[in-house]
């Protein structure tokens, strides 16, 4: 997929696609991950089209740490006090597949180590 293209996360923003959203707010979303990979497997992202984590600027420094307050809150939300894992998936060799950065909310099971 283009990293200029219209992705499948950003007409989950606008409501084109439906999605299992747990949490929204003006500037991210999050939502249920069609092919999770854990009892809990949420995305959180941001609603400005940022395609990869290696594109941001040091002017979104306040959305990044809003979507990581954001995963705080979805992780309490959803009642993971025993410990979650929060992943960024970055270009084609880190395993990146929709090019609209995302933050991957993973729990309610022990992790591993190494992830892959």
């Amino acid at each position: 997929m283009s990293e200029t293209s219209d992705t499948l996360f950003s007409k989950i923003i606008r409501r084109e696609i439906p999605a299992d959203i747990v949490y929204e707010d003006n500037l991210c979303l999050a939502f249920r991950d069609i092919n999770p990979q854990a009892p809990v497997h949420v995305l959180v992202i941001p609603k400005q089209p940022i395609a990869k984590l290696s594109d941001v600027e040091s002017q979104d420094h306040a959305l990044m740490g809003h979507l990581l307050l954001t995963v705080k809150r979805v992780a309490d939300q959803l009642g993971l006090a025993n410990g979650y894992r929060v992943v960024i998936n970055t270009g084609p060799e880190g395993g990146q597949t929709v090019y609209h950065l995302h933050l991957h909310l993973l729990g309610g099971r022990q992790m591993t180590w190494p992830p892959g």
